[in-house]
């Protein structure tokens, strides 16, 4: 009965989906599944296509255009294909980010420059300028069956609260996802007025491309196995996507400015 009600939630809407791999690409795929029209966008065209591939529906549902979402004039073209081919955008889901190490994120007295600003450039200001465009087609475009004209969600780190400082010292990724934590919430006052929601989401670790590094790590896995009790284990993606799309559909139509943390337990162990 909840599997038909969060299907209801999202059947018919246009979902903008950032980022082709991991939570992204699971959120697409319970997207779909779940009746909704999505659009990707990803910096890698080979990413975008290969989900746009797996997903194996027709054309009408689903669509895909390239674009390095850290330059306003990219976002643009990606934000007006899918309106282009859809006709509104309902639900936006920034999940398009990355880790700054091998740019030389780390503990602040080590950070790099580089490490810093791509960082910060590719998780806080991609975000910026998403959600802009986005929200320009939003406040224009006629309220749904709900009462709203759209529904964003930011995705952001349990690492913005709740750190980790002998394994996760990386100081740039986590003041970009405190960012996004901050920025999200006042889009959510601003905007609440507009019909438009604004919320965002935490995971904790999450067996993905960009945590590969990790995944080979059987010392940090052990430590994982308490700080994750939950699952005892890196999170799947699919666990968080279906999060994520509550938060997007119908069923959280009153839910606004909030932060879901989906993080296994990470949060409340030592």
């Amino acid at each position: 009965m909840k599997r038909e009600r969060s299907t209801e939630a999202l059947r018919g809407k246009v979902l903008l989906i950032t980022g082709a791999t991991g939570i992204a690409a699971a959120t697409a795929q319970a997207a779909v599944h779940a009746g909704a029209k999505v659009f990707l966008t990803s910096r890698t065209a080979e990413h975008g296509q290969a989900l746009l591939d797996s997903l194996r529906v027709s054309e009408g549902e689903c669509g895909y255009h390239a674009a390095d979402l850290t330059r306003a004039e990219e976002v643009e073209a990606a934000v007006r294909a899918c309106v282009t081919r859809f006709g509104r955008i309902d639900a936006l889901f920034n999940v398009a980010g990355i880790s700054g190490r091998k740019f030389g994120d780390g503990p602040l007295h080590e950070c790099s420059e580089e490490g810093w600003d791509m960082t910060l450039d590719t998780n806080a200001k991609s975000i910026f300028l998403v959600c802009r465009s986005v929200l320009r087609q939003m406040l224009v475009q006629s309220p749904d069956a709900d009462g709203l004209r759209g529904a964003i969600l930011n995705m952001a780190s349990v690492l913005a609260f709740s750190p980790e400082p002998k394994r996760f010292g990386t100081h740039a990724y986590a003041a970009s996802k405190g960012a996004i934590l901050a920025m999200s919430k006042s889009m959510a006052a601003y905007y609440a007025p507009h019909k438009i929601r604004v919320n965002a989401i935490a995971p904790a670790l999450v067996r993905t491309p960009m945590s590969r590094r990790a995944d080979e790590d059987s010392e940090l896995l052990e430590y994982i196995r308490g700080k994750q009790p939950l699952c005892e284990d890196m999170m799947e993606a699919e666990p968080v996507a279906r999060a994520a799309l509550f938060l997007l559909g119908g069923d959280a139509a009153y839910i606004t400015g909030d932060v879901l943390t989906v993080d296994a337990g990470w949060n409340v162990s030592a």
